[in-house]
């Protein structure tokens, strides 16, 4: 990083400031149409959810959607909406929307009814499968694409559905379903089944069978081939994600790959997740492969079982969201590094040409040589086990004495850190604080055996690993070993507290974004998705109470000490503001220093510019007080 002033660590001045941040865009999911000539993308502006198509041949982008806001929210949402001839489909309120690429207002083709995501479009046309969600019942549905008839039910009896499929000739669909208490990364099963037109309006199913996966078997993201003779699928049944092929004719399986070092799958937190996608001709499969936190492209040859990495001049180290051209096999995708903001990309997986920046991050005004890029790195844990995280160090021979540091703990915790931009960490690092984000036991892309590893063990290796973190980082003399800070949300959040109570005095403070601090009110009131998640994480109830019990924060909150700042979406359906209350009485009964910051209108993470600006301006205030001053 170029930072021409050597100023105190914690004090540097940065190129990110809260008013900017408050103002950037979110990019999502990206889908070619059917004829190949037009893309369409998702962009989080604030609150709202807008979908914008551009047919690459220069012609300017346009908005497809204005007042209504895009977004599905079943679970954790994803699955947004679906392109096909010449038609964009779409989730809002609760509705199926469609809307000409061409002209035209959008209008429902769904009654208000529940939660609806992940919709997909017969190869004629006619109709559309969805995954509904609606009074704890969750299945997929069926619906004619102009909505001239009643939806109707067509899959049903477990208690999760995702990723539906249909095969090129519109007479079989696949899709993923799990039930409680698994999470999709612990157990699901792929189904395959026939379509069939009878006297009603709508076909349905017949001859549902499962074709993979089982209790302690995650599959993810069913693909049929586009000469319709396969269907890839990804299945962890070796300890890592792996490429399956079924054969639709032999009805046998083969596996495509035997990779024990990378990952190519990833949890399923969200409705169509996209890592792979076949080639027009159905001789390759493209997919992401993600090592020690860093992504790269890579081209399966189906016949061979061979992988090859396609070129990566720009760098990239995140991919997402996979989809190719169905006409001339451009690949899509949303692309970032530790330094570069998310974009949305065009590359011909055939050479070397450079890719194609269809739309820009809104932080791109900033030079990658002015932020700080990651590098992983390992150490061992307090029981000699191998960890893993992301250091972002901001050492300078120029600045005197040594940074302080950001122990930073991923939410889930069934997820991973990896080397994509994140806001968080550059609004601090740049700033001059060293981050080290933990991928602690528990965390994904290191096998399935690493996942596993927090099972019965939340709050005692996730509270271990983020401990080895800092005694490693003060160890090494990267940092100030007297002015470490921990941070986290969600489940992340959990750990900060769980280690603040178990550790009182390690960190100089501690910052929590809606963490879990009362495992009893969680299983009791998270929502649906989540609600058995606990039952691995710790162990069922009522058998686990005690266990609940020690590791619950609110319940040990008289022994947290040190100072720490709490931020709280107030209508969060995940992690209710009761969590944070109860911590907030017992340091406020106590003296011990804290701000309380509760943000009217937000859930489970900020949306809102206005939220936005004011946690990263509280959050620095917080950290030079008790930190950089302190």
């Amino acid at each position: 990083m170029s930072n021409p002033s050597p100023a105190p660590y914690g004090l540097w001045k940065s190129p990110l400031n809260p008013k900017s941040l408050a103002q950037g865009q979110r990019l999502g999911d990206a889908l070619w149409d059917t004829d190949g000539k037009t893309l369409v993308w998702l962009e989080g502006r604030g609150e709202r959810g807008a979908l914008v198509a551009s047919r690459l041949d220069g012609d300017a982008p346009r908005d497809l959607t204005d007042e209504l806001s895009v977004r599905a929210r079943v679970g954790y949402g994803g699955g947004d909406f679906t392109v096909a001839h010449g038609f964009v489909y779409f989730a809002s309120g609760g509705q199926l929307y469609r809307r000409s690429l061409a002209t035209g207002a959008a209008r429902p083709i769904t009654p208000p009814f529940g939660q609806i995501a992940s919709p997909t479009v017969s190869p004629c046309g006619n109709f559309v499968v969805y995954v509904f969600s609606h009074n704890r019942c969750d299945g997929l549905a069926i619906v004619d694409s102009e909505g001239k008839h009643w939806p109707q039910k067509i899959a049903e009896g477990h208690d999760f559905y995702m990723q539906p499929t249909w095969s090129p000739d519109g007479k079989s669909l696949a899709w993923v379903a799990w039930d409680h208490p698994n999470m999709p990364w612990d157990g699901t099963e792929t189904y395959l089944a026939d379509v069939v037109l009878n006297d009603s309006e709508l076909p349905v199913l017949k001859n549902v069978r499962g074709i993979a996966g089982a209790a302690d078997i995650a599959t993810l993201q069913p693909e049929f081939s586009p000469d319709g003779n396969f269907l890839a699928y990804l299945s962890d049944e070796g300890g890592w994600h792996n490429f399956y092929l079924y054969d639709l004719k032999q009805q046998t399986i083969r596996c495509l790959s035997d990779e024990r070092a990378a990952q190519f799958g990833e949890p399923a937190w969200q409705q169509a997740q996209r890592v792979h996608a076949w080639t027009k001709d159905s001789k390759y499969i493209i997919h992401v492969r993600n090592e020690r936190a860093f992504m790269s492209l890579h081209r399966l040859e189906v016949g061979t079982n061979v992988s090859v990495p396609l070129a990566n001049p720009e760098s990239y180290s995140q991919f997402s969201q996979l989809t190719l051209n169905p006409v001339d096999n451009r690949l899509a995708f949303v692309a970032s590094s530790g330094t570069q903001p998310a974009r949305i990309v065009v590359k011909n997986p055939d050479g070397d040409a450079p890719s194609v920046i269809v739309k820009r991050g809104t932080g791109e005004s900033i030079a990658p040589s002015a932020l700080i890029a990651p590098r992983p790195i390992s150490w061992r844990g307090t029981d000699g086990i191998e960890i893993h995280g992301l250091l972002y160090s901001t050492q300078r021979d120029d600045v005197g004495g040594l940074p302080p540091a950001i122990v930073r703990i991923h939410g889930g915790p069934t997820a991973q850190s990896r080397a994509i931009y994140s806001a968080d960490i550059q609004f601090l690092a740049t700033r001059g604080y060293t981050v080290l984000d933990v991928n602690y036991r528990g965390s994904t892309g290191y096998g399935r055996e690493y996942m596993n590893d927090l099972r019965g063990n939340w709050g005692i290796h996730d509270v271990n690993d983020a401990v080895s973190a800092a005694r490693h980082l003060g160890d090494s003399g990267l940092v100030d070993a007297k002015r470490l800070v921990i941070m986290g949300g969600s489940a992340g959040g959990f750990t900060v507290l769980q280690t603040l109570v178990t550790h009182p005095r390690l960190f100089k403070a501690g910052v929590n974004l809606y963490g879990v601090s009362n495992q009893f009110a969680l299983a009791m009131e998270t929502h649906k998705f989540e609600e058995r998640y606990t039952d691995s994480l710790i162990g069922p109830l009522p058998e686990a109470s005690a266990l609940y019990h020690e590791r619950s924060p609110a319940f040990h909150a008289d022994r947290i000490v040190d100072p720490i700042a709490i931020f709280q979406g107030e209508i969060d359906e995940v992690v209710l503001k009761n969590q944070s209350d109860f911590i907030v009485e017992s340091l406020k009964s106590r003296g011990i220093p804290y701000e309380y910051h509760v943000f009217a209108g937000e859930g489970h993470g900020w949306r809102k510019p206005e939220t936005i600006e004011a946690y990263f301006t509280a959050l620095e205030k917080f950290l030079k007080q008790h930190v950089v001053f302190s």
